[in-house]
């Protein structure tokens, strides 16, 4: 049979505390809940409130998305293991550092190749550490979606832009 703690606060007082019995909950003479067990149940001692049908409880552990195991064996060294991402993000450093270096344009046009190249790894392999976000759909899209649009602003900005779509001029032109 279960001892349920009294109260809010349980027997030993606010918060799991034994009173002034020290940090291990033992209550020498007193036939309080020692430091193994809720008044001599041999069960262990619970938080107030723990266990009783809260509404978040029902997840144990949070699963792994689709292909998020490693993309190299396990006695393999952590960077091998983690190729994948650490290929996309390589590339998008690169490009941060060129955009640093005042050439905008080529910076920014690899890292949304950087973006595209994810899309292509995530859709390609069947492992690919922690470069597997959600799922396989999902992850394609998204690297994809943010690759092509950074490669379009890209060939886009301005001055001398390499890319013209007339109809967002305008677009501009009607909105100024």
């Amino acid at each position: 049979m279960r001892a349920e703690p009294a109260g809010p606060a349980g027997p030993e007082g606010p918060r799991g505390t034994a009173g002034s019995h020290g940090p291990t909950g033992s209550a020498g003479a007193g036939g309080s809940a020692g430091a193994n067990g809720a008044a001599g149940t041999g069960e262990p001692r619970r938080e107030p409130g723990a266990g009783r049908g809260r509404r978040f409880q029902l997840t144990r552990d949070t699963a792994r998305p689709e292909g998020g195991g490693r993309a190299a064996p396990g006695d393999a060294p952590a960077p091998a293991r983690q190729w994948p991402l650490l290929a996309v993000m390589g590339v998008t450093g690169l490009g941060l550092l060129i955009v640093a270096f005042d050439a905008f344009r080529v910076g920014t046009l690899l890292i949304g190749l950087a973006m595209i190249g994810g899309a292509v790894l995530r859709w390609a392999l069947p492992s690919v550490g922690m470069l597997a976000v959600r799922s396989r759909f999902t992850d394609m899209i998204t690297y994809g979606g943010l690759g092509a649009a950074i490669l379009l602003l890209s060939l886009m900005a301005q001055p001398h832009p390499w890319l013209k779509v007339p109809f967002l001029e305008d677009i501009l032109h009607f909105t100024v």
